[in-house]
């Protein structure tokens, strides 16, 4: 397949390209020179795609014009065409070199024979046996539809291409001559003359699939119910995983190399390791270890589901022991049962058992993996409803503009911030993910990422905040006008929203870039100068508050 834009009429600026949640307008910072001046590689938002998302349509028509070229090239019929591509996962390039190399060993591989024509026999001068139904018909009435000589009456060639498509689902693409010593191929051509309007749309779905399915440079989206596909012009295994996000228009964002929800800064390999940790029993083992004790007698797990430290064992063993120190509870007379000195000194004297030892890491191990698993859920979660949120907000937009008298573009500052909440939320998802595999023992890149994940936090709830927040005091159904003081509001509030999505967006750059590399740096005057940039937001936004 050749992708080339002259040739397929899609362009990176037209309507094939993704219709997602990147706007190229925005400037993002002032003209006080407060920021360094951006490298349009290392935008957290990319502004060039690496790759199309094609409707089932556009890959229709990419198919067919495939076809085309083929047909014209090797001067064959377009259901020839079509039959040698699908057979070649429609590497056009492969039917080429194949063809000019030896044309009849790949015409007999294929199945398109050199005999008769397909076509319907006008001849009706004697009956003939149907070797399927074996009913006798006019010559007129019996074809043969693959090229060959073998001939079948209409019904049955009807009944025959009409059970593959709906029994044997894709493998109808590959449909030979109903006769079994035949290897003569069917082609769509036939097919679409033959079968009903269902069953051709059918056939039309199935080279729709094969057409993506086996191009190397082609995935259907992951997305929930979407029917769009990606077409990546990108190289694919980039160390950068920002080279590899696709954003369909559906509104599902993922990674292209591994297929995961997008995930940048993360490496695929560790998101892979982190998903199979989220679905392993790992973390079962790890909370029976935490949560349960053996029985001191029979060493069955037991679960301690009331408040006393008074334990039995379940029949037969009956054992009664005490759940702080695993001691006979016949020792325990006289003691306190919530204080129990046996376990406190032992404790203190470092005469901890091996078990003891374990089933304190394992709860140390449940700890820490839930503290980075409930912040990574949580704002996966948000994500989701702010991609929601995105999308019903253009509606949104278009009735403040009635309201404001403003154009679209004066108005697209809250499209932008919303974007760049999707964007952040997505990044800040799976920083937890990267700071759960980090050294704990590396204690200053530690440090260096949880400082500079909390900055791009703080920032990010400062931003999201006020375009759900405060937007909804001028998104209201009961204003039906801003003008006046309201208005005079209304643009302080645009300069304050436009602030915080161009800081937030520095913040994430600044943790995206460090963890990219591996937080071996961090350029100390972009740290300066976005804590300036913070503090006069936060002025800006006490200053709006008090109006």
């Amino acid at each position: 397949m050749d992708y080339s834009d002259e040739e397929d009429g899609y362009s990176d600026d037209g309507d094939m390209g993704s219709e997602g949640y990147y706007n190229d307008d925005y400037d993002g910072d002032s003209d006080d020179g407060s920021f360094a001046e951006e490298d349009p590689g290392d935008r957290l938002i990319p502004r060039e795609q690496n790759y199309k998302i094609l409707s089932e349509d556009d890959i229709q028509r990419l198919e067919q014009e495939d076809v085309r070229k083929l047909s014209h090239t090797l001067c064959i019929s377009s259901g020839d065409s079509c039959v040698l591509l699908v057979r070649n996962n429609w590497d056009a390039n492969k039917v080429h070199d194949e063809w000019f190399a030896d044309e009849e060993k790949v015409r007999k591989s294929a199945g398109l024979l050199l005999q008769n024509p397909v076509g319907i026999v006008d001849i009706a001068e004697k009956e003939v046996n149907c070797p399927i139904c074996f009913e006798m018909w006019p010559v007129g009435e019996m074809i043969n539809a693959a090229s060959c000589r073998h001939r079948h009456c209409v019904g049955c060639w009807r009944s025959y291409i009409s059970t593959s498509i709906n029994s044997d689902g894709p493998g109808c693409l590959d449909l030979r001559c109903p006769d079994p010593s035949c290897k003569a191929a069917v082609s769509k051509d036939v097919v679409d003359a033959l079968v009903s309007q269902e069953d051709r749309e059918k056939y039309s779905r199935f080279l729709v699939r094969s057409y993506i399915e086996g191009n190397k440079k082609a995935k259907w989206c992951p997305g929930p119910g979407c029917d769009f596909a990606v077409i990546f012009h990108g190289g694919g295994g980039s160390s950068r995983s920002a080279d590899s996000e696709v954003s369909c228009r559906c509104g599902h964002a993922f990674c292209w190399n591994c297929g995961e929800d997008a995930h940048r800064p993360v490496p695929c390999e560790t998101v892979a390791e982190w998903v199979l940790k989220n679905s392993s029993e790992s973390e079962n083992t790890n909370w029976i270890l935490a949560n349960s004790k053996p029985c001191p007698k029979c060493r069955r797990a037991i679960e301690k589901n009331q408040g006393c430290m008074h334990m039995t064992c379940t029949p037969p063993c009956n054992f009664q022991f005490c759940w702080l120190c695993l001691g006979g509870w016949s020792e325990h007379q006289g003691q306190s049962f919530y204080d129990c000195n046996k376990y406190v000194e032992a404790k203190e004297s470092g005469a901890y058992s091996e078990e003891e030892s374990i089933r304190e890491r394992a709860k140390n191990s449940i700890e820490r993996y839930t503290h980075y698993y409930e912040r990574w859920a949580t704002n996966k979660s948000s994500t989701k409803k702010a991609i929601a949120d995105l999308q019903s907000m253009h509606k949104k937009v278009d009735k403040l503009r009635d309201k404001v008298s403003m154009s679209h573009g004066e108005l697209n500052f809250v499209i932008e911030a919303w974007e760049q909440v999707v964007e952040c939320r997505r990044v800040l998802t799976w920083s937890y993910a990267y700071g759960y595999y980090l050294d704990p023992e590396g204690k200053a890149k530690k440090e260096l990422f949880e400082y500079l994940q909390g900055e791009a936090e703080a920032g990010l709830e400062r931003l999201h905040q006020s375009a759900e927040t405060d937007l909804q005091a001028y998104m209201a159904d009961n204003v039906d006008e801003i003008v006046g003081e309201d208005l005079k509001k209304f643009l302080d509030f645009r300069e304050k929203l436009a602030r915080l999505t161009s800081v937030t967006r520095n913040y994430f750059e600044n943790l995206v870039g460090a963890l990219e590399i591996g937080l071996k740096e961090v350029d100390s005057t972009v740290s300066s100068q976005l804590n300036k940039k913070e503090e006069e937001i936060i002025e800006t936004s006490v200053d709006y508050d008090d109006e």
